[in-house]
C-alpha cells in the first residue's frame, strides 16, 4: 500500500511539473505539496529525489527546491534526435500497418482536427501525443519505443511552458494531414519524411519560444 501510494505522489507531482502547472525555477514549498496530498515530509522528500534523478527537480542544499528550468539548448539538442527516432518510426511502421491500423490512425486523426477546429488545446495536445505514440508502437521496436517515450516526456514540458502560436497549430494539423496521406499511400519513405518534417518544424518553433521566455526582461 506504501509504495502504491509512494508511486502515485511521484506521478501526481511529475504530472504537475510536465503540464506546466509547477513552472519552471518555481520553488517547491514541500508543506504546501503535503498538506494538498495529505503526507508527510518523508515521502514527499524521497519523491522530490526521485524526480531530481529525472531531471525535473533541483534539490539545493539549506534552500528550497525549484522545479528545473527549461533549457533551450538541451531541447534543441533533444528535437535532432527526435527527427531520426521520428524518421526510423514512420519507416517501420508504415511496413508493418494493417489496414485495421491505418483505420485507427485515420480515427485518431479525424478526433484531432475536430478538437483543433473547436479550438480544445489540451485535449488536442493528448491526441497528438496519442497518435505519435502510437506510430511508434507500430514500429515494433521497444528499445525505440522506450527511447522515444523518454525524450517525449522531456519535450511535452518543454511545450506545456510556452503559449502554443495559433498558426504555428494550423499548420501542424496540415501536416498531420500530410502524415495520413503517406500513410495511405503507404510508402515508408514519405511516412518517415513526413514526421521528420513535422518534428523539425515543431522543433523551430518551440526552441525560439523558449528563447524569447529566456531573454524576456525581468
Amino acid at each position: 500500500m506504501r509504495g502504491t501510494l509512494y508511486g502515485a505522489l511521484v506521478s501526481q507531482i511529475r504530472s504537475m511539473i510536465q503540464e506546466g502547472e509547477l513552472a519552471p525555477g518555481e520553488q517547491i514549498v514541500e508543506t504546501g505539496l503535503c498538506e494538498t496530498f495529505g503526507v508527510s515530509r518523508t515521502p514527499m522528500r524521497e519523491a522530490l529525489k526521485v524526480l531530481a534523478s529525472e531531471g525535473l527537480v533541483e534539490l539545493r542544499p539549506r534552500r528550497t527546491p525549484i522545479v528545473a528550468p527549461v533549457d533551450p539548448d538541451e531541447i534543441a539538442a533533444i528535437f535532432e534526435v527526435m527527427e531520426g527516432l521520428e524518421a526510423l518510426a514512420g519507416r517501420r511502421a508504415a511496413e508493418n500497418a494493417s489496414p485495421a491500423d491505418i483505420a485507427e490512425l485515420e480515427g485518431m486523426h479525424a478526433a484531432m482536427v475536430a478538437q483543433h477546429d473547436r479550438g480544445d488545446r489540451a485535449d488536442y495536445a493528448i491526441r497528438n501525443r496519442e497518435i505519435h505514440a502510437r506510430v511508434v508502437e507500430l514500429a515494433g521496436n521497444p528499445v525505440l519505443k522506450t527511447t522515444y517515450a523518454n525524450l517525449s516526456a522531456k519535450i511535452h514540458r518543454a511545450r506545456a511552458t510556452t503559449n502554443y502560436d495559433a498558426v504555428r497549430w494550423v499548420e501542424s494539423v496540415q501536416e498531420h494531414e500530410r502524415i495520413m496521406g503517406a500513410f495511405r499511400s503507404g510508402t515508408p519513405r514519405d511516412v518517415a519524411d513526413a514526421l521528420v518534417d513535422h518534428t523539425r518544424r515543431t522543433g523551430v518553433s518551440v526552441i525560439a519560444t523558449l528563447l524569447r521566455v529566456r531573454d524576456r526582461p525581468a
